[in-house]
C-alpha cells in the first residue's frame, strides 16, 4: 500500500482552450497538514473542485490526470463519489439552513429515523427523526472539536465563528473521513476564533485524516501546516517542508513571475506635488469587498495602482467613490469635497469608472456601440443633443463623428459603430467602456480589472492606451487590478489591500517577497518565522 493517503497524478484542465491547471502532481500523508498556497488565478479551487467532482469540472470536458487514494485510482465524477471516498470539504460559505439546531445541521442528508406504529404499517417514509441519537452524534462530533455549545440550539443568530465549526463537525461525524479540505477556513473569523480553528484542524490530523489547507494567510500556514505547495499561473511551482522555507520565501513564490508588459525606465514626468484626490477613513458595505477605513493620497499626474488578493476590499474602493455601493468617510476631490453616494455628483466632478463588471453594469450589450460611447456624456453633461426649446433630441451626425474617431483612436474592431456591443470581443467591449469614460473628459480616471477576461493581445493594447492617456493628456488614473505583474508594468505605486484596510504603498520594482507579504497580511509581524 502507498504511503500517500492522495496522490494527484498529471493533472491538466482548461476551459474553453485556456489551461488553467498544467501537469499537476501534489500528495497528502496520512495525518499531514498540507498548505496550498497562490495569487487568485492560480488555478487551487479548480484543483479542489477536480478532487471534489464539482459539476462545473465535468460539463466542461472533464479533466485530465488521474486521483489515487491510498494507492487506489478514484473515479470521483459528483461530490457524492468524492464522499464516498472519504473525502470533505468546509467552504468558504456557509452552508447552513439557519431555522434548523446545531444538530439537524450537522446530520442533514444523513438523519437517522426510529419506527412508529405508522411507519410499520405504511413502510419507512412514514418514520420519525431519532432525535436523541442525531443529537448524540452531533455532540460527539462537537467534542471533537472541543467546542462547547448545546447541541440543540437553533443555528440561526449564531456568531460566524461557531458556524465554521458547525461545518467542520458536519464533515468529522460522516463515517469514513479520510480527507479534509479547508478552502480560505479563518477568512471570516476573529482573531481567537481563528486560534481556535487552527487547534482543532492539528487535533483531527493528530487522528490521522489528511488536512488541504487553502490560505493566504502565511503566518497561518507556518504555524499549522508540515508541508505548503504554491500554485502559480495553473503551475506547480514547489512544494517544500514548512520547516525548510519561511513566510517571506513563500511570498516571493507565489507572486514572483515575468512581467510579460515590460516596464519603461524613467520617472513619471507628469506627477506634480498636488494631491488630487484624498481619503479619510473612507468605508464602503460592497458585498465581499468591503472597505474597512483607510486614508489614501493620489497625486495630480500619477497612476496609482490598488493591489491584493480577492475578497480583501481591493474592488470597494473605486465603487465607493463613483456611489455604486454606500459608502461613507471624508473624500476631497481637487480640493473640494465629494458628495458620497451620488454617482451623478461623482461623474460632474471629474471622475469616471470603467467597472471590473463591464456586462452587468459597463455595457448596454443589445445596444450599438456610438449609443454606449456616449449615453454617460449625454446623460449627465447634456452631450450630443439638440435643444428644441424644452425639447432635447439626439444630435446623430455628432454621436456617429465621435464614436468613430472613438473607434479609431483606440482600434475597436468591429463592422461599424452600428454594430452591438454584445456582438464584440472581450477586448474591444473592454475598449468600448474606455471610450465612454474618455467622452466624459474625466480630470481622474478609475479603471478596475482593466484586462480581466481577454487574451495577451488585447492586455497590451489596454495597457498601452492606458499609458498613452497618462503621458500624453497627463490624466491621473487608478487602476485596480488581480494581475500584480500589470500593476507593476504601468504604475508609479502600488497601494495593496488586506482585509479592508491598505496594508502598504509600494514601488513597482519593490521585491517580490514585499508584496507577497502585504497581500497576505504579513507583513507587519516581522521575524515571526524564525
Amino acid at each position: 500500500m502507498s504511503d500517500n493517503l492522495l496522490s494527484l497524478k498529471h493533472v491538466s484542465k482548461e476551459y474553453s482552450g485556456n489551461k488553467v491547471l498544467k501537469d499537476i502532481n501534489i500528495e497528502l500523508k496520512k495525518g499531514e497538514i498540507h498548505a496550498l498556497i497562490g495569487e487568485n488565478g492560480a488555478g487551487k479551487s479548480t484543483l479542489m473542485n477536480i478532487l471534489f467532482g464539482m459539476p462545473v469540472i465535468h460539463t466542461t470536458g472533464g479533466y485530465e490526470g488521474t486521483i489515487e487514494i491510498e494507492g487506489k485510482e478514484a473515479n470521483i465524477k459528483s461530490p457524492h463519489d468524492a464522499m464516498a471516498n472519504g473525502i470533505g470539504m468546509v467552504h468558504q460559505e456557509f452552508m447552513l439552513i439557519p431555522g434548523f439546531t446545531i444538530a439537524e445541521n450537522i446530520k442533514l442528508n444523513r438523519e437517522i429515523t426510529k419506527a412508529n406504529p405508522l411507519s410499520s404499517i405504511f413502510g419507512k417514509r412514514l418514520r420519525t427523526l431519532d432525535v436523541k441519537k442525531m443529537n448524540e452524534d452531533a455532540r460527539k462530533a462537537l467534542d471533537t472539536l472541543d467546542m462547547n455549545i448545546d447541541e440543540f440550539l437553533p443555528v440561526a443568530g449564531l456568531p460566524v465563528g461557531h458556524m465554521q465549526f458547525i461545518e467542520i463537525a458536519r464533515e468529522i461525524d460522516k463515517t469514513g473521513l479520510k480527507i479534509l479540505v479547508f478552502d480560505e477556513p479563518t477568512a471570516v473569523l476573529t482573531e481567537a476564533e481563528a486560534k481556535n480553528l487552527l487547534k482543532a484542524i492539528k487535533k483531527l490530523s493528530q487522528q490521522g485524516i489528511g488536512i488541504i489547507f487553502i490560505s493566504h494567510r502565511l503566518d497561518e500556514i507556518i504555524d499549522v501546516a508540515d508541508r505548503v505547495t504554491v500554485l502559480r499561473d495553473g503551475e506547480h511551482v514547489v512544494t517544500k517542508d514548512v520547516k525548510d522555507t519561511n513566510k517571506y520565501e513563500i511570498a516571493q513564490l507565489m507572486v514572483g513571475r515575468k512581467i510579460e508588459i515590460e516596464r519603461e525606465e524613467g520617472i513619471n514626468k507628469n506627477i506634480v506635488d498636488e494631491t488630487i484626490l484624498k481619503l479619510n477613513d473612507f468605508v464602503v458595505a460592497m458585498p465581499g469587498e468591503r472597505v474597512k477605513g483607510i486614508d489614501l493620497e493620489v497625486k495630480k499626474g500619477e497612476i496609482l495602482g490598488i493591489g491584493g488578493l480577492a475578497g480583501q476590499g481591493k474592488l470597494g474602493i473605486a465603487n465607493g467613490l463613483m456611489g455604486i455601493f454606500p459608502a461613507k468617510g471624508e473624500v476631497e476631490f481637487k480640493g473640494e469635497k465629494l458628495p458620497l453616494n451620488n454617482p451623478k455628483a461623482a461623474i460632474k466632478s471629474g471622475l469616471a469608472f470603467v467597472s471590473e463588471d463591464r456586462k452587468g453594469i459597463g455595457l448596454l450589450l443589445d445596444v450599438a456601440i456610438e449609443d454606449n460611447i456616449t449615453f454617460s456624456a449625454m446623460q449627465i453633461n447634456d452631450d450630443f443633443l439638440n435643444f428644441i426649446g424644452p425639447i432635447k433630441l439626439k444630435d446623430s451626425a455628432k454621436i456617429r463623428n465621435h464614436a468613430n474617431k472613438m473607434i479609431k483612436d483606440l482600434d475597436i474592431r468591429c463592422t461599424s459603430s452600428m454594430q452591438e456591443v454584445g456582438r464584440l470581443s472581450g477586448g474591444n467591449q473592454q475598449k468600448v467602456c474606455l471610450a465612454r469614460a474618455l467622452t466624459l473628459n474625466p480630470t481622474l480616471l478609475l479603471v478596475s480589472e482593466p484586462t480581466r477576461g481577454i487574451d495577451i493581445g488585447a492586455k497590451k493594447l489596454v495597457i498601452d492606451l492606458l499609458k498613452q492617456l497618462n503621458n500624453e493628456y497627463g490624466m491621473t488614473i487608478i487602476m485596480t487590478s488581480s494581475e500584480l505583474a500589470e500593476l507593476r508594468s504601468i504604475c508609479d505605486r502600488i497601494a495593496i489591500v488586506c482585509e479592508g484596510k491598505i496594508e502598504g504603498i509600494l514601488p513597482p520594482d519593490a521585491p517580490d517577497a514585499q508584496f507577497g507579504l502585504m497581500m497576505s497580511g504579513s507583513s507587519n509581524s516581522e521575524g515571526s518565522d524564525a
